[in-house]
């Protein structure tokens, strides 16, 4: 019997650019859910799923956490409306907060830029064959700003101005595209 040569292949991934367009003010925005798209944990949101959640609770009774934790607080949210793509957010970090302005910073360097919906589950019908579970009505009760969020596009986009404009390349893409040529 003859053995197949096995060949190991380096994979290299790197985030996008950091967020330097966030501002001091700490405000940002993002979407914190899309439609249609399966989580890791197999949920789908549907279109439509936070709206009468959102005509009862208004941006600033959905609390801003961090990591989902009740007792850390950072901001609150200025908006949250659903559009084709899911849910868009725009919320600002309360800056005299330490633990806020230890996210402020992390978001400008790029480390953390993840979001993620803290709800409960009102209406929602299991798919047999492919194991999602279609969520079709949710009661939002806060979004977090997280490290590893479960929707891997529920991310923070842009920071008040939006992204900066193009530049020359900065000396993290120099690095980037000198360890794509190191290890590809």
């Amino acid at each position: 019997m003859k053995q197949a040569a096995v060949q190991t292949i380096r994979e290299v991934k790197f985030l996008a650019e950091p967020l330097h367009a966030v501002d001091a003010d700490g405000i940002f925005e993002g979407y914190a859910s899309l439609f249609g798209v399966a989580d890791l944990g197999k949920d789908v949101v549907m279109p439509g799923a936070f709206a009468e959640s959102l005509e009862k609770r208004d941006a600033g009774a959905v609390r801003l956490l961090w990591q989902h934790d009740p007792a850390t607080p950072i901001g609150r949210w200025l908006a949250i409306a659903e559009d084709r793509r899911g849910l868009r957010v725009r919320g600002k970090l309360n800056l005299s907060v330490e633990r806020a302005r230890d996210i402020h910073a992390l978001m400008r360097e790029g480390a953390v830029d993840g979001l993620s919906i803290g709800f409960r589950v009102e209406r929602a019908r299991a798919e047999r064959p492919t194991g999602l579970r279609r969520l079709e009505k949710l009661d939002l009760w806060e979004i977090s700003v997280v490290t590893f969020p479960m929707l891997m596009g529920a991310r923070v986009e842009t920071v008040k101005q939006g992204r900066p404009s193009a530049s020359p390349p900065s000396l993290s893409s120099s690095i980037r595209a000198a360890a794509v040529r190191l290890f590809s």
